[in-house]
């Protein structure tokens, strides 16, 4: 083992944000690892396939809008007439990763008078873990929606596991969410190693490059217009592998800098399919249904409401803290060789079976924010695709 250097996590991520190597999520990815930079000795190259960087290759160009909410998720119960409803929406870029915790906390208030059936409104991440939390806990439960799966909006996200990602604003937050935020954090985590090795891989493992072409610039400083987001990550530094920085010659990206690490990511696609066959396997049911006012709730049979609408809330519920993030994601043809991740130039890809995900991300945290287009903008998918295009041309002439 070479040497190893301290680091701190917020500084490597100010960094790779510079240079390209920074995840952005719930539609995007972000770097896993803390602790101590291992740095790998030299040994034989690593055989990675190349990726085919085409646009001719793009099938889809997506967007979504991911739900910020800058005090964080809301997770509160109160009455709407006959209705306890609780709340479980405003993950920001990070509904996906804390699914399984937020939901845990939402269910147990929503359990707490052992109701016989349970609404859920919203069909996406949080609304599908709820739901099959509260059959678990013994309710019948039916999913009222707008749209379906693969319909949601979060069904356009990349599928990494970034937990912290535009979660909320540091100097908004009560004193008590950091705590919370690593229960929920750690109850996800544990939930997704139980999914590991299923069939169609709806949760695995990848190893992600970090890719620049000089040594990593320093850590980005905030413009005096940007906000200062909240970053917990270095909480679960005990669960995930350190950041390896790879000897020149162990890799086919020529001279460039690169460093490795490892995140979990879900293939939607296999991992929605798989907790619909759940919910309805245990008798769930489905109902296409559009909600305008709290007051349309009393037409429920249910008494308990667990409220997952995400953005939609704002509206719904009045939560004008509620701000839209914009994420774009350009879809090429899957590569069944094509088996990591990759950062460069301030572009992210994630390989998923059904399609590798490209996104740009450079801009930090602010990039998208208040951006409630939904139009795909093409230059920006060619842009991201030429860069990558050219880290591929050198590809295995080191």
């Amino acid at each position: 083992m070479g040497a190893i250097y301290p680091l701190n996590r917020r500084a490597l991520l100010g960094g790779l944000a510079a240079t390209g190597g920074l995840g952005l999520a719930g539609c995007t990815t972000a770097a896993a690892g803390s602790g101590a930079l291992a740095v790998r000795p030299t040994g034989p190259s690593l055989k990675l396939a190349p990726l085919r960087a085409e646009m001719e290759r793009v099938f889809d160009i997506s967007v979504c809008l991911r739900p910020f909410r800058p005090a964080g998720p809301r997770l509160d119960a109160e009455q709407v007439g006959d209705k306890l409803v609780v709340h479980n929406y405003g993950h920001g870029g990070s509904g996906w990763s804390l699914s399984w915790g937020s939901s845990a906390i939402a269910v147990s208030k929503a359990m707490a008078g052992s109701p016989a059936s349970v609404a859920v409104l919203g069909c996406g991440p949080l609304g599908m873990t709820s739901a099959v939390l509260a059959q678990s806990a013994g309710a019948k439960v039916t999913i009222y929606a707008r749209e379906t799966m693969p319909d949601v909006p979060s069904i356009r996200a990349t599928g990494s596991f970034t937990p912290d990602s535009r979660i909320a604003l540091a100097d908004h937050v009560d004193p008590g969410f950091p705590d919370l935020w690593e229960r929920m954090a750690r109850t996800s985590f544990k939930r997704f190693g139980s999914l590991l090795g299923l069939a169609g891989d709806p949760v695995r493992w990848i190893d992600r490059y970090l890719v620049s072409d000089g040594p990593p610039a320093p850590p980005r400083q905030h413009g005096p217009d940007e906000l200062d987001f909240a970053s917990y990550f270095s909480r679960l530094h005990d669960v995930f592998p350190r950041t390896e920085a790879l000897a020149p010659g162990t890799t086919p990206f020529g001279d460039a800098v690169v460093r490795r690490d490892a995140n979990i990511m879900f293939n939607l696609a296999s991992y929605t399919h798989t907790l619909l066959t759940a919910f309805r396997g245990a008798g769930g049911r489905i109902e296409r249904r559009e909600f305008h006012t709290p007051a349309d709730l009393a037409a429920l049979s249910e008494t308990v409401v667990i409220n997952c609408t995400g953005l939609g809330a704002r509206a719904l519920f009045g939560d004008q803290t509620m701000v839209p993030v914009r994420g774009q994601i350009a879809w090429l043809i899957p590569q069944r060789e094509f088996d990591y991740g990759v950062a460069y130039r301030g572009v992210n890809v994630v390989p998923r079976t059904d399609g590798i995900c490209v996104q740009a991300v450079s801009g930090g945290d602010m990039r998208g924010y208040g951006d409630d287009s939904l139009e795909p903008n093409r230059q920006e998918a060619a842009e991201a695709i030429a860069s990558l295009a050219s880290l591929y041309e050198r590809f295995g002439q080191a």
